[in-house]
């Protein structure tokens, strides 16, 4: 039986470069590809799939459709591929679901393998990553608590300059990261701090200490 597969990602080339890499498999057969997290949701939903192949990047973020997959089609197993290869980027990805993470430079094989290893329920994390996962989670003994704790590292940090008066674009150069990125992360940011506006997730920063009041 064929795995269903899903491509989405944002970049026509790169959707079409992997489908020709697949295509080497006839174990797996390519039901669909989408643009956007909206576009993928909706073509899973519709057409059904084994595993996506999820972009982190592309418009409405990866992140959030692995999550919204995670609740609506559970069945759909997420193997993201993303120019990232850092701790926060990965734990994100896991958090919202998602069952295995590439970097977009790993070889063919390592994908056909990654797709068949995730459709048959498998965790997979490429080798490059590994190291960093393992870093990431290392939290020295003596470390202080530190507020909102359901934050990943990287949406913390955003937090802190957020509180600190800083917008995107300046947020987007202080932690080397796309305006998109950054627009991504400060949503979730929000969900999770259960605020409606930026003002308010603000406010609660600043009564946790985070920032400098203006």
């Amino acid at each position: 039986m064929s795995v269903r597969v899903v491509i989405a990602d944002d970049h026509p080339v790169f959707r079409h470069g992997l489908r020709a890499a697949l295509s080497v498999d006839d174990s797996l057969e390519v039901v669909g590809e989408a643009a956007t997290a909206q576009d993928c949701v909706a073509l899973v939903l519709d057409q059904g799939a084994d595993v996506v192949l999820m972009d982190l990047e592309m418009p409405g973020g990866g992140v959030q459709a692995t999550a919204e997959l995670a609740l609506r089609a559970p069945e759909a197993r997420v193997l993201v591929l993303s120019m990232h290869d850092d701790g926060d980027s990965l734990v994100d990805a896991l958090r919202a679901g998602a069952r295995g993470y590439l970097v977009k430079g790993a070889d063919q094989a390592a994908i056909l393998r990654a797709i068949q290893s995730v459709a048959s329920g498998d965790l997979v994390v490429g080798e490059g990553i590994a190291a960093r996962m393992a870093a990431f989670f290392e939290i020295p003994s003596n470390a202080p608590a530190r507020p909102f704790p359901e934050l990943t590292g990287r949406e913390f940090d955003v937090l802190t300059l957020i509180a600190d008066g800083s917008d995107n674009a300046t947020i987007a150069r202080r932690l080397f990261l796309s305006e998109k990125t950054v627009r991504n992360h400060v949503s979730i940011v929000l969900a999770k701090l259960h605020s409606a506006t930026r003002a308010e997730a603000v406010a609660r920063a600043r009564r946790a200490g985070l920032g400098t009041p203006g």
